[in-house]
Parts: structure tokens; C-alpha cells; sequence
């Protein structure tokens, strides 16, 4: 025999009649009222947490709060009372993890947050880079620069570079390690005959 909440090894009944009618009427009122606002539940639980692994987990949760409570009574408005209940759940989890979430913040220009794009004293020191870069480049060897092209700003992996060039890939790490020697004495002024430490 498969034990039910209701009853014990002997088979006598543990619960009480009024705890079982209640139990019993707050199941038909759960099925009424609260699980038809599933989809809405859902949605709303998508637009205000940001882990997506999580809603499942909230929804069960908030169904037995609920749930629990109308064991007690019956809530009069099981709208309000699903939607309060999922609230105050997600404040709690949000207490408890510390984490305020951007969308708290009616507008973000009350933050006061520092726009992420440069100044533009930084965007002419960073063309003013870029053409010191492309000249220094522009003095390279016709090969270590194709290499370091390839290599730096292409992105191609060192076999890749060495079967677009048709060269071995110990040609190519020549060509790089020559390019960026080079690149270092036309940019920063050291002699070529410094070696660097790695």
C-alpha cells in the first residue's frame, strides 16, 4: 500500500476532517484561480529576475507560499495575492543576494555613471597612435610586416599565417619576432641590439 499525506502504516486517518476539507477546498480554489495566471506569472517572473535558470524554481515556490496560505483562508483577490507573493519573493532573493538589478533604477541618468566612451583629449592621443603605428609599420620589411599583419591585427594562428605566405612556420615566428623588435626601436627609440627579457 502507498502511503498518502493522510494516513499512516495502519491505514488510520492522521488528519483531521476540517484539515482535509480544507486541504481539499484550497486544491479546487489553487486550480480555479491560480493556476489559469500561470503564463502571466511566468512572464512576470522572466521581465524581473535576470537568471533564467531560476524561474522554474521561483514559480514553485511562490505556487506553495500560496498555496500554504490559502490552507489558512482564502485570499479574496488571488490575483493581487499571486502577484504580491511573487514580489516579495524576489525581493527577499535579491536582499539575500545583494545584487541590485539595473532595471531598480528608474532612470539611469540619476546614477550619475561616467559615459564609457573616451574624452576627446583620448581620442586624439589614440589616432594620434594609430598614425604612429601605421608609419612604423609602413617601415617594416615587405615580409615581417605581412607576418605581423596576419599575426596582430588579422588574427591568424601561426600555421595559418605560414600557408597564406607559403612559408614554414618557423619562418613566420621569425618574421613576428623580427617585426615586433622593429616596431619596439621605430616606436619607443631602443636599439635593436637590446634584447628584451621575456
Amino acid at each position: 500500500m502507498v502511503e498518502g499525506p493522510n494516513t499512516t502504516r495502519g491505514g488510520t486517518d492522521t488528519v483531521p476532517k476540517d484539515a482535509r476539507a480544507a486541504a481539499s477546498l484550497a486544491k479546487a480554489w489553487f486550480g480555479r484561480e491560480i493556476l489559469p495566471l500561470e503564463a502571466a506569472l511566468m512572464q512576470y517572473l522572466e521581465h524581473n529576475w535576470r537568471n533564467a535558470s531560476d524561474i522554474t524554481d521561483l514559480r514553485q515556490e511562490i505556487y506553495a507560499r500560496v498555496f500554504a496560505a490559502a490552507l489558512e483562508s482564502l485570499p479574496e483577490r488571488p490575483k493581487q495575492y499571486l502577484f504580491v507573493t511573487a514580489k516579495n519573493l524576489l525581493i527577499n532573493r535579491m536582499r539575500r543576494e545583494q545584487v541590485v538589478p539595473i532595471e531598480a533604477a528608474a532612470d539611469l541618468d540619476a546614477l550619475e555613471i561616467e559615459a564609457e566612451e573616451p574624452g576627446p583629449d583620448r581620442a586624439v592621443m589614440a589616432r594620434d597612435e594609430l598614425r604612429r603605428l601605421q608609419a612604423a609599420l609602413g617601415r617594416l620589411p615587405a615580409r615581417a610586416r605581412e607576418a605581423f599583419t596576419l599575426g596582430r591585427i588579422d588574427g591568424l594562428t601561426r600555421p595559418e599565417i605560414a600557408q597564406r605566405m607559403g612559408i614554414s612556420e618557423i619562418s613566420v615566428s621569425q618574421y613576428l619576432t623580427q617585426s615586433i623588435r622593429e616596431l619596439s626601436d621605430i616606436l619607443y627609440g631602443e636599439p635593436p641590439t637590446v634584447r628584451r627579457k621575456p
